[in-house]
C-alpha cells in the first residue's frame, strides 16, 4: 500500500495529483499544466501549503469550516466514536445514539414546528431527498400532479442531476442532461446587476412576483414547491432587497406551493442567527443543511422537515435514503461542533464582534476604484468589481475575467477570497478576530491594488 507524506517535495505531489485525481468544477488539463496548490494542515483561519506559505481562508473552506480548522474536540469527538461504532445504517428498524443525539439537538435549534430531520451525506443528497420528499407528499395527498418545482436562475442546490436540476446554473445545465423534467426557473433578486433604475424595494417586488407568474403559467395545482436560498451564495452572494421575501412567503401561502430554505450555506450562525431563514423571515416547510453542521470536518447533510410533512410521509414507507444517512462517526462530530457553537457564544461573537468588524473592513475595500459596491449578511459578503461604479457597470471583456484575475493575485498574496463572475466573495470562519480581519483587509487591498494596476496596464479599464 502507497502512502503519500506532506513533506514530498511540491513538484512530485503536484505530479502525482496530476496522474491521478480528477478535481471537481475544474479544466484538469490545464491545472495539470499549472500545477495545483498543495494544502498541508490548517488551524484557526489559516491554511499552510507545502511550500510553507501562511494563507489566511476568507472562504472557510467552501463556506463550511465554521468553527476554524485544528479544532481538537472535533477530532476527539470522531476517535471515540470510531472506538465504540465506526459504522452501521439506519435501515432495518435500527438507529444508533449518535443519529438520536443529532436529531433532536437540530429539532430543538431549528425554527418552531421543524421537528423533524431526514440525514444525508452534504447538501446535493439532502436536496434530492427533498425533492422526492415534496413530491411523495403531495401523491400521499392525493395530488400526484402537483409534482413541479420552481427555483431561480443562478441558484446553487448542489451538483447531483436532482440538485444541479433544482439549481440554475447554466454552466451546469449545459452538460449531462439537466435539468431534469419539472423543473423550472425564474429571476434572481440581484438588484446590483439586474436593478436597472428600479430601487431595490420595487425589483425585489418584481422579482418575487415572477414566482405568482410562474405558479399560474404552470397551474398551482401542479406546483409542489418553491426552492430557494435565504442568500444566494455560490451565486455571489445575492442579498434580496427586503421587499422580496415576504411577498414570496405571501405568494407561497397565498398558492398552497411549500417553501425548502436551501441553508447549506447559511445555517448554523452564517448570517447571525442559527439559520437564514430567521434573518430573512422566512416561514418554511424544509430547510436543507449541511457545510456548517459539522464545520466541514466530515460529510454530513440533512433535511429538517415540519410536523405537517413529517406526519404525511412518516404514515408510509419512503423509498429512499443513503448508506451513510445519519453516520455515527459524523452525527458524533456534528453534534460536538453544535455544543462548542453554543458553549463559545459564537453567535454573539459574530454579532458582536466580527460581523461589524468585517463590514467596516469591507466598507474601506469598497472606497477602491475597482469595487463598485458591497453585499453583507453577517459573515458573507461579496465585492462587486466595476470599471464604473457609479453606472454599476460591467466589463467589457468576457464575464469573469477582471475577477479571476483578482482571485490569482489573492492567491499570490496568501489569501483565499473566491470570485464569481466579476465578483469577489468571502465567508470566513465565524470564530475570526478583528486582527485577523485586518490582515484579511490588508492583503485583499494590496490583491485590488495589483488587479486594477494588471487592468489598466492592459487596457482594459
Amino acid at each position: 500500500m502507497t502512502s503519500v507524506s506532506n513533506h514530498l517535495p511540491t513538484a512530485e505531489l503536484q505530479a502525482l495529483d496530476a496522474a491521478h485525481h480528477m478535481h471537481p468544477f475544474t479544466t484538469n488539463d490545464e491545472l495539470a499544466a499549472k500545477g495545483a496548490r498543495v494544502i498541508t494542515s490548517g488551524k484557526g483561519v489559516f491554511l499552510r501549503d507545502s511550500e510553507g506559505n501562511e494563507i489566511l481562508d476568507a472562504m472557510a473552506g467552501l463556506w463550511c469550516v465554521n468553527m476554524g480548522y485544528g479544532r481538537d474536540e472535533l477530532v476527539q469527538a470522531a476517535t471515540r466514536q470510531m472506538a465504540e461504532l465506526p459504522y452501521y445504517n439506519t435501515f432495518f428498524n435500527t438507529t444508533h445514539t449518535p443519529a438520536i443525539a443529532l436529531a433532536a439537538e437540530i429539532a430543538k435549534l431549528a425554527p418552531e414546528g421543524l421537528n423533524h430531520v431526514f440525514f444525508a451525506g452534504s447538501g446535493s443528497e439532502a436536496n434530492d431527498t427533498n425533492l422526492r420528499m415534496v413530491r411523495t407528499y403531495w401523491a400521499e395527498k392525493g395530488h400526484p400532479e402537483k409534482s413541479h418545482i420552481i427555483s431561480r436562475k443562478n441558484g446553487y442546490h448542489g451538483s447531483s442531476m436532482g440538485s444541479g436540476s433544482m439549481g440554475g446554473m447554466s454552466y451546469m445545465h449545459a452538460q449531462g442532461g439537466m435539468p431534469i423534467p419539472g423543473i423550472h426557473h425564474i429571476g434572481q433578486p440581484d438588484w446590483w446587476a439586474e436593478g436597472g433604475d428600479m430601487s431595490p424595494e420595487e425589483f425585489g417586488l418584481m422579482r418575487a412576483k415572477e414566482l405568482e407568474t410562474k405558479i399560474n403559467e404552470l397551474g398551482a395545482e401542479n406546483v409542489a414547491a418553491f426552492i430557494a436560498e435565504p442568500v444566494q451564495g455560490a451565486g455571489g452572494v445575492i442579498i434580496p432587497p427586503s421587499t422580496y421575501w415576504p411577498e414570496i412567503q405571501r405568494i407561497c401561502e397565498a398558492h398552497n406551493v411549500l417553501i425548502i430554505a436551501d441553508e447549506v450555506i447559511c445555517g448554523f450562525g452564517r448570517t447571525g442567527n442559527w439559520f437564514g431563514s430567521t434573518t430573512m423571515g422566512i416561514k418554511p416547510h424544509i430547510m436543507t443543511i449541511a457545510k456548517g453542521l459539522s464545520s466541514g470536518y466530515v460529510p454530513i447533510g440533512g433535511s429538517i422537515v415540519c410536523d405537517e410533512i413529517a406526519e404525511v410521509i412518516n404514515a408510509v414507507e419512503f423509498n429512499h435514503g443513503y448508506t451513510y444517512s445519519g453516520h455515527p462517526v459524523c452525527a458524533a462530530v456534528a453534534l460536538e461542533n453544535l455544543r462548542l457553537l453554543q458553549d463559545e457564544n459564537v453567535m454573539d461573537h459574530v454579532n458582536n464582534v466580527a460581523a461589524p468588524a468585517l463590514r467596516s473592513a469591507l466598507e474601506k475595500l469598497a472606497e477602491h476604484p475597482l469595487v463598485g459596491g458591497m453585499n453583507v449578511a453577517g459573515m458573507m459578503a461579496s465585492l462587486p468589481l466595476s470599471p464604473d461604479k457609479d453606472k454599476r457597470a460591467k466589463f467589457a471583456m468576457d464575464e469573469g475575467t477582471a475577477g479571476f484575475m483578482c482571485r490569482e493575485r489573492c492567491f499570490a498574496n496568501n489569501l483565499v477570497m473566491r470570485h464569481v463572475g466579476d465578483r469577489m466573495i468571502i465567508s470566513p470562519p465565524l470564530v475570526i478576530t478583528p486582527e485577523e480581519i485586518d490582515i484579511f483587509h490588508t492583503r485583499a487591498t494590496l490583491a485590488l491594488d495589483e488587479t486594477y494596476k494588471q487592468l489598466k496596464d492592459n487596457g482594459m479599464l
